[in-house]
């Protein structure tokens, strides 16, 4: 590959060092939302709730060092777990490099700017609540503009 090409063209994943990894995240928090599964097809659901530690306002989690101490669940990002993560948004950096496919313009490292993620409009930021202040997930259920939209009506 070309030196010329910026290290998310020329790398896979398991290949970039630890900085690279971390400049892959866009910053969108979506991946810190809750999602309800289907126990009969195993479909998954987009919720707007967001984990407790995730600042609604900005989409950064407020934590990010200690966030597997104080939220055990939370996922660690691997390079194979990306691999079998077909819940990552279809904009994830991780999800896009994985597939060998391109950032897109708004990702931080094509624009140099953390906010064009939120001016996309692709961020969770100011459009999701808190699991403190959510009651039930099933009353939270949304769809993002890169998931594949509404379940479609089953045919008759």
């Amino acid at each position: 590959m070309p030196r010329s090409l910026p290290f998310w063209r020329r790398k896979r994943l398991d290949q970039m060092t630890p900085s690279e990894w971390e400049s892959l995240c866009d910053g969108c928090g979506k991946c810190c939302l809750y999602r309800l599964e289907d126990q009969d097809t195993g479909e998954l659901e987009q919720t707007n709730v967001a984990c407790k530690l995730l600042n609604c306002a900005t989409g950064q989690c407020s934590n990010y060092p200690k966030r597997k101490k104080i939220v055990p669940d939370c996922i660690q990002l691997t390079p194979a777990k990306v691999q079998k993560m077909n819940w990552l948004p279809a904009t994830c950096g991780y999800r896009l490099v994985a597939q060998g496919k391109d950032l897109y313009w708004w990702h931080p490292l094509k624009s140099g700017s953390s906010q064009t993620v939120h001016q996309a409009g692709i961020s969770a930021a100011g459009r999701v609540i808190s699991e403190k202040d959510a009651g039930e997930l099933e009353d939270h259920v949304v769809y993002w503009l890169d998931d594949k939209g509404p379940p479609k009506p089953k045919k008759r």
